[in-house]
C-alpha cells in the first residue's frame, strides 16, 4: 500500500512523503543519484528525517559519479551527524558511488555494495578551458583589471601558465589530503596504507570489498533488511521516501521529444555552468 502525506515547500519546489509498506517501523530512502553540484536535497532530507522520530533508520541509496568538493562535504558531515545523533544509516551502493558519492557514504554506519558497483575513485580534479585562440578568430577583445597576478588564474581568456599551475596543484593537493582523513578516520585504514589505494582508480564492490572501503556485498534490498534488523524492526518495514509534486510542466516534459529537450539543457547547464572548479568526481 502507497500513501501519500502533507506538502512540504523547500525553496521553489513542493514535496510530499510516500510511504510503502504496512510494517509497524519506519524506515527513510534517500536517493543520491546526480552529479553532485548542490547538497541542498541530501541535507534538507537528512535533517528532516533525523529529527523525525517515527523514523528509525535511514538508507541512503547513492548513484553518482561525485562532484563538487564543498558539497560532497557538506552531505558527508551530514551523514554522520544523522549516523552520531543514534540514528543508523545504511548507505546502498547503486551502478556507481565514487569520489565525492564515496566521500559521503563515509558518514553513514555501515555501507553496502553491490559485488559490480564501481566506487573509490579518491582523489580530486579541476579542469581549465581555454577559448583564447578561438576568441582571436572571432575578433572577440577580452580586457582583464586585476588586484594581483592569480586573480584571473583558470580563466578561459588567456592561456594557463606554470604559476597557475602550482597555485592550482596546491590546492588540489590539500583538498585531496582532507578526502584521505575523512576516508582514514571512518574506514580505519592507516594513511600511509590507503595512499596507493587512493590513486583515483575505481573499484568493483568486490575489490573494494577487499581493501576495507566497504563494509559488506549486498543489494538495496539487503541494506533495507540490514536497517530494520539494526533497529529492532520485526517483519517489512515501512518505507519513507520524498517525492516531488509534479505540476503542468512536469506533464509536458513526459512526452519523449521535450523531456530529451530538458535533458539537453540540464547537461549543458550542469556540465559547463554550474560545475564546481574543484570537485572529487569519477571523470569516465
Amino acid at each position: 500500500m502507497i500513501l501519500a502525506s502533507k506538502i512540504i515547500t523547500s525553496g521553489d519546489k513542493d514535496y510530499y512523503l510516500e510511504s510503502s509498506g504496512s510494517g509497524e517501523g519506519k524506515i527513510a530512502i534517500v536517493d543520491l543519484d546526480f552529479t553532485i553540484i548542490s547538497s541542498e536535497p541530501i541535507v534538507r532530507q537528512f535533517k528532516k528525517f533525523r529529527e523525525d522520530k517515527s523514523i528509525k533508520a535511514i538508507v541512503l541509496h547513492i548513484n553518482s559519479p561525485g562532484g563538487g568538493v564543498a558539497a560532497s562535504q557538506e552531505m558527508y558531515e551530514e551523514v554522520k551527524k544523522t549516523r552520531d545523533s543514534g540514528k543508523p544509516v545504511i548507505v546502498s551502493f547503486g551502478s556507481i558511488a565514487a569520489s565525492g558519492g564515496y566521500y559521503t557514504a563515509c558518514g553513514g554506519s555501515l555501507i553496502v555494495s553491490n559485488p559490480g558497483s564501481l566506487t573509490g575513485s579518491i582523489g580530486v580534479i579541476a579542469q581549465f578551458m581555454s577559448v583564447r585562440e578561438l576568441a582571436d578568430k572571432l575578433g572577440i577583445k577580452y580586457t582583464t583589471v586585476k588586484s594581483g597576478e592569480l586573480k584571473d588564474a583558470g580563466s578561459p581568456f588567456r592561456d594557463i601558465n606554470q604559476k597557475d599551475i602550482i597555485y592550482f596543484q596546491d590546492i588540489i593537493d590539500d583538498s585531496y589530503d582532507q578526502f584521505l582523513d575523512v576516508v582514514s578516520k571512518e574506514r580505519k585504514i592507516d594513511k600511509e596504507t590507503l595512499k596507493p589505494i587512493a590513486s583515483g582508480r575505481v573499484y568493483t564492490g568486490k575489490q573494494a570489498k577487499e581493501l576495507k572501503l566497504v563494509d559488506t556485498i549486498g543489494t538495496f534490498q539487503d541494506a533495507i533488511k540490514i536497517a530494520a534488523d539494526m533497529v529492532g524492526i520485526k517483519g517489512e518495514p515501512t518505507l519513507v521516501r520524498e517525492k516531488s509534486k509534479r505540476g503542468v510542466l512536469d506533464l509536458f516534459f513526459e512526452s519523449s521529444a521535450a523531456r530529451e529537450l530538458k535533458e539537453i539543457k540540464e547537461e549543458f547547464k550542469t556540465e559547463f555552468l554550474n560545475t564546481p572548479v574543484l570537485q572529487y568526481k569519477f571523470e569516465k
